[in-house]
């Protein structure tokens, strides 16, 4: 005999709750005001305590309802929210441990239905299992397959392997109770997958005990023995204790199915010589005694035989064990068999059939028809008829449910496959999309690069430019200092070759002529006295020169200027007029601002050479109100300034009067010309004698 009761129980949802319900005591403590999304912590915290009151198995089935009843109501009220759906998933699960069907499924339904509206996938993993539980319970294996699977598809989904591995489990025994051996082993498999990294001990003791089960249905005996070890050793790792009683008893049975029931018996004493056993698991003592009075049958014991057997029966009947009871019958009628007491025989033989019949156990049915035949071999032949009738429909049956399980399977795996070809499409879009992002974020590094390059080069040849004006400044104040030097070098000359030769002649010729009063003397007295006229005269020439150069003003700024517009004209062959305050020292502005202004008024002359078709250009500098004002136009064709595109010059020229911290006016119409005025604040002007 085997043990393949799928232990389902779960714990109890109150401790997953406890740090929410904290939270909102805490909240509760600082402002008592309901949020829209969160229930109160004093509702929600009877509610848990009537889910935790209905678990109590010291109160009455009646009692422990009434409290589960009060939760459901109350939970009625609370707005829609992870709470409200884990109160209602506990006390679904309540109404399915008290057995409560009508009010399971309303509940189950609602949370559910529930999950729409929160997204809670976990609590609807477990809506599911314990769906898949009830069905299991009532027998209805399809539905109970089918559930489990959507359960454990969905514990995937959000790495619950634990309860992935326990819903794989509850499907192969399922399956092994059809004799589906093969689908059955390979999800047994898959949940030893998921639960060795997890070392989860408890859960693998009891798939490696599933496996000895299938392996046993398939005659694999060592196979069988090898898994039932395996699953006592977890089992010792998972509990620090002896085996669970169940391993042991199915370790018995995999040694009575080969026969060997010498090595049989010590698994099955050991279990019944449990003390208390007998009051504390009822239905796994009988379980272990009828084994052990079987083997010990098969060795030709003959001693309690018949008293373990009737002391079994009792007990199921008292337990109500209608599945087993079909299966004392079948033992006692085989034991009166071999005593030959075929009255007995036959009588425990009937009701082994009919016992097995309202019970659903075919198998048995199918051994009772078979002793039946053997203790009344008359009707032996409408047994036989009716085995094969029943074997027929059995295997018809299994393999009808076992298409429903493959069905089940399919449609599952093809909505995963669906849904790995959606992942997939994803990826691709999603792979398609990031790859346009990034082509467009390279395309815009790539301008943007592009653009910083032609600024830096925009930069640098600004600054060469600025650097060649800088030197053509100051070979233009060279020129002038060398001017100035010859000048200086001629004057020199004039007075000590000319002045002073002329000095020293009349000097001599009056130191001569000191002492004479002839007239010859008084005439060469006269001559010298006409060179020193002279003299006077040259020098008073040569002061008037010198004070001449002194006075005036020949700025190396202003004569940058005028030899820009000068070569610009010229190659355009058109007037240019500069206007300046000769009062003004001009020299005296800041390097920024020369340079910017020289550029500027480069620009324009080529703006208005290039584009306006002019005859003239002029430039006037002025100072006004400490700014110093520079007008540049020309007397060309104009045009509407709103309307024309600004061109790259004309952000050059924004971009230099920025940099001076000044601004400028543009003045342009239709073949009226145009007219910049740019306004330039100077920091030093008060060194300087403002213009009127």
């Amino acid at each position: 005999m085997k043990i393949t009761t799928i232990h389902l129980l779960k714990n109890n949802l109150f401790p997953r709750l406890l740090p929410l319900l904290l939270l909102c005591l805490c909240i509760g403590c600082t402002k008592l005001v309901k949020d829209k999304n969160t229930s109160t912590t004093p509702v929600t915290d009877s509610i848990s305590s009537w889910i935790a009151k209905g678990k109590d198995k010291k109160l009455t089935k009646k009692q422990r309802l009434v409290f589960v009843n009060k939760a459901y109501l109350k939970n009625k009220d609370v707005k829609p929210d992870s709470v409200k759906i884990k109160n209602l998933s506990s006390i679904s699960y309540r109404y399915l441990s008290l057995k409560d069907s009508l009010h399971f499924r309303k509940t189950n339904t609602e949370t559910i239905e529930l999950y729409k509206a929160t997204k809670d996938t976990t609590t609807l993993a477990n809506s599911y299992w314990d769906l898949g539980y009830f069905y299991d319970k009532e027998f209805v294996m399809d539905s109970s397959f089918f559930y489990y699977q959507k359960a454990a598809k969905l514990f995937l989904d959000i790495k619950n392997n634990t309860n992935a591995a326990r819903m794989f489990r509850a499907m192969a025994s399922i399956q092994e109770e059809i004799h589906d051996n093969t689908g059955a082993e390979i999800n047994c498999i898959k949940a030893i997958e998921l639960l060795k990294p997890l070392k989860e001990y408890k859960h693998l003791s009891k798939c490696y005990n599933t496996l000895g089960i299938i392996a046993s249905n398939l005659e694999e005996s060592k196979k069988s023995i090898a898994y039932y070890k395996e699953a006592s050793a977890y089992d010792v790792k998972a509990n620090n204790r002896k085996t669970d009683l169940g391993i042991i008893n199915n370790l018995g049975n995999a040694y009575q199915k080969k026969k060997e029931y010498a090595k049989a018996i010590p698994y099955f004493k050991e279990v019944v010589e449990i003390k208390n056993l007998k009051n504390s698991s009822p239905s796994l003592y009988a379980l272990a005694l009828n084994n052990l009075t079987y083997s010990r049958f098969m060795l030709g014991a003959t001693d309690s035989i018949k008293e373990n057997y009737e002391k079994v029966l009792k007990i199921r009947e008292r337990e109500k064990e209608l599945f087993k009871i079909s299966t004392s019958h079948y033992f006692l009628a085989d034991y009166y068999l071999s005593i030959k007491d075929t009255t007995n025989a036959l009588l425990h033989a009937t009701s082994a059939r009919s016992h097995a019949k309202e019970a659903s156990n075919t198998l048995r049915l199918l051994k009772s028809l078979l002793l039946l035949a053997q203790i009344n071999p008359i009707n032996a032949a409408d047994y036989h008829l009716e085995h094969i009738k029943i074997t027929d429909s059995m295997h018809i049956a299994e393999q009808q449910i076992r298409n429903k399980f493959t069905r089940i399977r399919f449609e599952t795996d093809e909505v995963i496959a669906e849904n790995k070809l959606l992942y997939q499409e994803k990826k691709l879009w999603t792979g398609i999309t990031a790859g346009l992002v990034l082509l467009l974020i390279a395309i815009y590094i790539i301008v943007w690069q592009r653009n910083k390059n032609q600024k830096l080069k925009f930069t640098q040849q600004e600054q060469a430019n600025d650097q060649e004006i800088f030197n053509l400044m100051l070979a233009q104040k060279e020129e002038i200092e060398e001017a100035k030097r010859n000048e200086q070098k001629r004057i020199s000359e004039e007075l000590h070759y000319s002045i002073l030769d002329k000095i020293l002649g009349a000097r001599m010729v009056l130191t001569g002529l000191n002492k004479k009063i002839d007239p010859v003397a008084i005439e060469e007295k006269i001559k010298g006295i006409t060179i020193l006229k002279n003299v006077e005269r040259e020098v008073r020439t040569i002061s008037h020169e010198l004070n001449h150069a002194a006075y005036q003003k020949i700025p190396n700024f202003i004569n940058s200027i005028k030899k820009l517009l000068s070569t610009l004209a010229k190659n355009a062959k058109i007037e240019q007029e500069f206007n300046f305050n000769n009062t003004f020292d001009w020299d005296t502005l800041s390097g920024d601002i020369k340079i910017n202004v020289y550029r500027m008024i480069q620009e324009c002359i080529h703006n208005s050479i290039k584009h306006a078709e002019c005859q003239k250009v002029y430039v006037n500098f002025n100072i006004h109100k400490f700014n110093f004002v520079v007008t540049v136009g020309d007397n060309g064709k104009g045009y509407e300034f709103n309307k024309e595109k600004k061109g790259f010059g004309l952000r050059n020229i924004k971009s230099r009067i920025e940099k001076l911290n000044g601004y400028f006016t543009i003045d342009s119409s239709i073949e009226k010309g145009t007219t910049l005025v740019f306004n330039i604040p100077i920091s030093n002007i008060h060194k300087h004698k403002i213009p009127a």
